[in-house]
């Protein structure tokens, strides 16, 4: 839940001003399948692989320069050598194996003397290397220049050469292999509440009077929300939280949060989590055009009336189910003096099963004010690739 409070909040308020980077010690493969199982928005930039792997966009291009700068001094056949002379360790799936990361779980109780030896060992060598301790049993041997915070000052580093670099930046985490990200200059820093021992331990011997870096009181996500508000970087207020969807605490018109409203209304309709009145039906009759059509995934099209219409038939239908809607890289664009076209991914979640259609919404901002919200002229949905349905009748507008 905290993760999407979080959504709805970056997408209604800071997608189209700010970069969502995940640094995640997890491989490409993990990475992927574990997108599978939770409601996690696209960033746009994906470090993996304890930072040893930085990638843009959707189709996840790899950074160039950063591999480059990671094959000096690295030599994975010598950390395989050494590491082989260490019982305790045992060496992690091949998934987990990369060009510069290779991964053992480790004993607790084991874990500091072997790091030590280990790192000994290396330098003797004349190896370069990097040991990262996570978890309470994750072992990661990197090359010296990688890791979750030197990537991240890599692409500082890029934005600023760029003439790109971001007002402020918030780095989140709760594990040991989050340390780095809290050394690097000028960054505001959160640890989550559920944040693991070994970071908490950094943060004490390293951090405790830096007061651009705070120990959150809200778990997981709700913890980011938490920063974002108390180093006031932005509204900190997730649409979630609010009870009350009406715009008219809006001072101008917002494609991007009236999306991720009607969206949130969808799913509090379908769970009986607001009351059945037909006072909120006649008010989405109110902000559909007369003329507006839908063009459902499957093809067919109705109008925007009809669609009402049949949530009316839809209440309560996922009342204590785990029936989730959420939506990702909201975009918009103004076309016109009073119209915005916007272009994003919806989501739903019902039991295990998530499905995905890329959407295309025409706004326009024409004969209303800023309180009664944005007509909707045309919806346009297809499914997203393999994230479709076999059952286009339990999709809804």
């Amino acid at each position: 839940m905290s993760l999407l409070r979080f959504n709805a909040l970056w997408e209604a308020n800071f997608r189209d001003n700010s970069l969502l980077v995940f640094s995640t010690g997890r491989s490409p493969t993990l990475y992927k399948e574990l997108r599978k199982e939770k409601p996690m928005l696209t960033p746009d930039i994906t470090i993996m692989s304890v930072g040893t792997e930085i990638t843009y966009g959707n189709n996840m291009v790899p950074d160039d320069g950063w591999v480059e700068f990671l094959n000096q001094k690295w030599d994975r056949k010598i950390v395989t050598e050494e590491t082989s002379k260490f019982s305790e360790l045992t060496l992690q799936s091949e998934t987990e194996q990369r060009p510069h990361k290779v991964s053992f779980y480790v004993p607790k109780d084991k874990a500091q003397d072997i790091m030590k030896s280990l790192a000994a060992r290396l330098e003797g060598r004349g190896l370069d290397a990097k040991i990262i301790y996570s978890g309470g049993m994750d072992l990661d041997i990197l090359p010296q220049g990688a890791g979750k915070g030197q990537a991240l000052a890599y692409l500082l580093k890029k934005f600023k050469a760029e003439s790109k670099l971001p007002n402020n930046t918030l780095v989140c985490g709760d594990s040991g292999n989050d340390a780095e990200l809290f050394s690097i200059p000028d960054v505001y820093g959160v640890m989550v509440s559920n944040a693991q021992e070994e970071l908490l331990q950094w943060h004490a011997a390293n951090a405790k009077d830096n007061p651009k870096i705070i120990h959150a009181t809200e778990r997981c996500a709700a913890g980011i929300i938490q920063a974002i508000g108390h180093f006031k970087l932005g509204p900190s207020v997730s649409p979630r939280d609010v009870s009350d969807l009406s715009d008219s605490h809006l001072e101008k018109f917002d494609p991007a949060y009236e999306v991720v409203k009607f969206n949130l209304f969808v799913e509090k309709w379908r769970r009986a989590e607001v009351e059945k009145s037909e006072l909120y039906l006649a008010n989405m009759r109110v902000v559909c055009s007369p003329s507006g059509v839908f063009v459902h995934p499957s093809g067919v099209e109705k109008s925007l009336g009809d669609c009402v219409d049949a949530l009316r038939n839809c209440y309560g239908d996922q009342q204590g189910k785990s029936y989730r809607v959420w939506v990702d890289q909201v975009l918009p664009t103004q076309v016109g003096s009073d119209s915005w076209l916007v272009k994003y991914k919806k989501w739903e979640l019902s039991g295990e099963k998530q499905r995905c259609c890329l959407t295309t919404v025409l706004l326009s901002s024409k004969g209303v004010t800023v309180a009664e919200g944005l007509t909707w002229v045309h919806v346009h949905q297809t499914w997203f690739a393999g994230a479709g349905s076999t059952d286009d009748s339990t999709w809804l507008f």
